[in-house]
């Protein structure tokens, strides 16, 4: 007996402490999400600074849509609060609009959108968690091609510029069943610029700053181990 009533009482000591190492057991989890995107850029002209190609009056641009597979690492510090960054390449054309409607001015510039987030969770109860989240991002853009409509006013270069910006977030994680699979949706809206430089041989021929601010709108699965 008195060796039943000091392991009763050292259980009882214990489940404080032990609680609350239980209730943590889900921190430092990862989570891995599978997502097909859609990224929906601006790319409208902000400013012109140099134009030696005459652009007319009314002139703007256009950034293409494109659909990409992304995927995505979560680390959660605690239940409620993670890190988040993700892999992806999204392949974008650049268009005329007003007087320049329909015009190529640049083909398949590559943008790789590193970004890291930190987010919120927080709990409806039955699995469904939406969240929100912010973070920095750098936007490296490369492999930029001359439209063919530029190309015929003489361009022989472009080159876009890789910029800093802000990422905002939103989304829901919803649970599927209880082994960590899971649904995602998400949404960013990104608010981060480029110049455009256009050089005719070593000249110039025309530098415009841009508003990109994409949105890029993501569902898909994901796990959580």
């Amino acid at each position: 007996m008195p060796k039943l009533k000091t392991a009763l009482l050292a259980a009882a000591f214990a489940l404080p402490i032990a609680s609350p190492a239980m209730a943590q057991d889900r921190q430092g989890s990862i989570k891995i999400k599978g997502f097909v995107t859609g990224v929906l850029p601006d790319g409208e002209i902000d400013e012109v600074e140099t134009d030696a190609i005459g652009l007319p009056t009314g002139s703007d641009t256009r950034a293409t849509d494109s659909v990409i597979p992304k995927v995505v690492i979560e680390y959660f510090l605690t239940d409620n609060f993670s890190i988040e960054t993700y892999c992806c390449v999204s392949p974008n054309d650049v268009r005329g609009t007003g007087p320049l409607a329909g015009t190529e001015l640049i083909d398949d510039a590559i943008i790789l959108p590193a970004t890291v987030t930190a987010k919120y969770h927080f709990d409806l109860g039955n699995g469904v968690k939406p969240y929100l989240g912010a973070g920095p991002a750098y936007f490296l853009i490369f492999s930029e091609g001359v439209g063919a409509d530029a190309a015929d006013l003489g361009v022989t270069d472009v080159d876009l510029s890789n910029e800093f910006g802000v990422a905002l977030q939103a989304g829901a994680d919803i649970s599927l069943n209880d082994r960590g699979l899971g649904l995602s949706l998400d949404a960013k809206r990104y608010f981060i610029g480029t110049t455009a430089t256009f050089r005719a041989g070593n000249a110039i021929a025309l530098r415009s700053d841009h508003d990109l601010d994409p949105w890029i709108l993501s569902a898909g699965l994901s796990y959580r181990f």
